[in-house]
């Protein structure tokens, strides 16, 4: 079995006899998305890289997920997890246990299903979330 070639993973890398994961090298660009998914006072461009997917959340002034994203989700708050960058603009963010802060550029955020946010300012933030883009802007399994 030394000799036996690496098999194609579903996840789109590469697998070496014994299961090990050979990760490729992929270069994807936000100019150029799988998909763009628009909401009111936003959209989500979202690529998919590595096997997964990442999305760059454009969130303009007036955006706030209780009202632009809560109809599409179906859900009473954002059910979705997030692992993010703030690369401009700022986000408040109010937990459903209350806890509420301001992510502003520079900022990195990992929030668990269960929030609401909203920008502050007139500035449109903009972050980049590794976690909870491929359910973003989409109905809920849980609505």
């Amino acid at each position: 079995m030394a000799n036996a070639a690496p098999v194609l993973d579903a996840g789109g890398g590469h697998r070496q006899p014994g299961g090990a994961l050979m990760h490729e090298t992929e270069h994807r660009s936000f100019s150029e998305p799988d998909e763009t998914r628009a909401f009111p006072h936003g959209r989500a461009e979202i690529v998919a890289v590595g096997g997964a997917e990442v999305g760059r959340m454009v969130f303009e002034p007036g955006w706030r997920w209780s009202h632009d994203v809560k109809p599409i989700a179906g859900t009473e708050s954002c059910e979705a997890p997030h692992f993010q960058y703030h690369v401009s603009g700022r986000l408040a963010i109010r937990m459903d246990d209350g806890e509420e802060f301001v992510a502003q550029p520079g900022d990195v955020t990992s929030l668990p299903r269960g929030h609401d946010a909203w920008v502050v300012g007139d500035e449109p933030a903009v972050v980049v979330d590794w976690y909870g883009a491929s359910a973003y802007a989409k109905q809920s399994a849980w609505s």
